[in-house]
């Protein structure tokens, strides 16, 4: 396996990573024994990056991943999870300080870390990257150590270059998939 450095995180990571979505079941039934085992044989062959979301299986996945770095901890993981796609109206104004605080206690509950290693907003309405209050209330979760790095994961193009705008964005994710 061949590891680079991500972005500006401090974090080695591996070329391949694991994206967890089709762990939460929401892509048909993956039994628990079965998704497990695909986290453990992915770190076995050198992936030490795992992509999660606090939706994914209506947090699932990530508790799969906790499971596995308890089990684990003498392995160098590193995850990066999402948050905002569990506001419903997903609009820009619910990208506040109060919401993406309690996102992220969920998943540090989940995952059972101290702090995440990197946080991204999970494709946040293109007006989001506008809000200025958005990355101060990252930046707050961050000088609060419970998050060590954030970025965003985008759609298109002109909302990576809006949210690289911000000092503190470590990294972009632009979705890129069979489906789209």
């Amino acid at each position: 396996m061949n590891y680079r450095n991500l972005g500006e995180t401090g974090m080695r990571v591996s070329e391949i990573s694991l994206g967890t979505w089709a762990l939460g079941g929401e892509w048909g039934t993956v039994a628990e024994d079965d998704a497990y085992a695909s986290l453990n044989r992915a770190v076995d062959l050198g992936v030490n990056f795992l992509d999660t979301a606090d939706v994914y299986g209506n947090g699932r996945s990530e508790n799969l991943i906790g499971r596995l770095l308890k089990d684990r901890p003498n392995d160098e993981i590193f995850v990066a999870t999402k948050a905002g796609r569990r506001l419903d109206p997903h609009t820009t104004e619910g990208y506040n300080h109060e919401n993406l605080e309690r996102f992220v206690e969920r998943s540090l509950k989940n995952l059972g870390v101290e702090a995440l290693d990197l946080l991204q907003l999970h494709c946040p309405p293109t007006e989001t990257y506008r809000q200025d209050s958005t990355f101060e209330a990252l930046d707050r979760l961050q000088e609060a150590g419970k998050v060590r790095n954030y970025g965003v994961s985008v759609e298109k193009v002109e909302e990576a270059r809006m949210a690289l705008s911000y000092p503190n964005v470590r990294t972009v994710q632009i979705i890129f998939n069979i489906f789209r």
